[in-house]
């Protein structure tokens, strides 16, 4: 994909002329499959990091993202933008979660927001297998070391993504983190 392309998608998707300081070479690190860890103040435009992405590759994109209400928020940003985009965690309906099911096995979504927990079922982690996905987005990254050890061990287990998917690329955001915290992350 050339950079025009990029530009056009971005200005016709999200309705800006240009990118905010370091969202071209995050988005373009993402584009090539390559792994990345982006941290970028609130507000800097961390989402159009994994957005855009997603709607230029072919397959999916599964967003680790750790609140139901931030799903919720993300869902309904990305889909007013003209994303296809659902949220598979505790809150779904039956339907709401046959749809993703669906979007997942056809590739008809964009991104697909989910639970480290969502992860940790293995009927989840089979779909995903069976699935084309693009790349895997970690939002909110900083919770892996911050809730990981203790309060949310399945935010621990991600690292196991790149056993399963080797060669699904793996991009980490968030706005704050210490030394120690990128490692952990990393």
């Amino acid at each position: 994909m050339t950079t025009p392309d990029i530009q056009a998608e971005l200005a016709n998707l999200f309705g800006y002329r240009e990118f905010r300081p370091y969202q071209a070479e995050v988005i373009s690190a993402t584009l090539a499959g390559r792994d990345s860890f982006t941290i970028m103040p609130t507000g800097g435009g961390k989402s159009l990091c994994y957005q855009l992405p997603a709607r230029l590759m072919d397959g999916v994109c599964v967003v680790v993202s750790p609140l139901i209400s931030l799903m919720k928020d993300q869902v309904d940003a990305a889909t007013a933008t003209g994303l296809k985009a659902v949220a598979f965690n505790s809150a779904s309906s039956m339907a709401e979660r046959e749809r993703a099911r669906a979007g997942l096995l056809s590739g008809d979504l964009d991104l697909v927001y989910v639970s480290p927990e969502r992860l940790a079922v293995p009927e989840f982690m089979d779909l995903l297998q069976r699935s084309r996905l693009s790349f895997f987005a970690i939002d909110e990254a900083h919770c892996i070391s911050q809730w990981g050890h203790d309060f949310r061990p399945d935010y621990l287990e991600l690292s196991r993504l790149s056993e399963i998917f080797p060669d699904t690329p793996l991009a980490a955001f968030t706005a704050t983190a210490t030394e120690r915290v990128r490692q952990d992350i990393v």
